[in-house]
């Protein structure tokens, strides 16, 4: 029974992703990193373009797709951060809008006090 065991064990580690440790690994890289590789490798792209080519304003085409990529990075991180923030929104312990938005609504005025 055992042996049955250690083989299942054995073709579950065989059918796991191998490449998925490396993708949340790239994933969690700092913002700051990954803009600077992708100016970087727009750099780089561009400069072989030029050397190819001999076409010297490839070389700042290189240099522009390198930012987009930049701004591209940006934006990625932004969105995954905001749903990440969506989903704790709707999570009854972190609702202080509805909380606020319900106490507000029992308030009835406040303008003149009437003692």
């Amino acid at each position: 029974m055992a042996d049955a065991e250690n083989k299942v064990e054995e073709t579950e580690e065989e059918h796991k992703p191998r490449i998925k440790p490396i993708i949340e690994a790239a994933d969690s890289l700092s913002l700051g990193i990954s803009m600077v590789v992708a100016v970087v490798m727009g750099v780089g792209i561009g400069y072989l373009l030029r050397n190819l080519t001999g076409i010297g304003w490839l070389f700042w085409v290189g240099v522009a797709i390198g930012i987009a990529a930049a701004i591209l990075n940006v934006y990625k991180a932004y969105s995954k951060q905001y749903k990440v923030f969506e989903e704790l929104a709707k999570q009854p312990r972190y609702a202080i809008k509805k909380q606020l938005e319900e106490d507000s609504d029992d308030d009835e005025d406040y303008g003149e006090k009437k003692y």
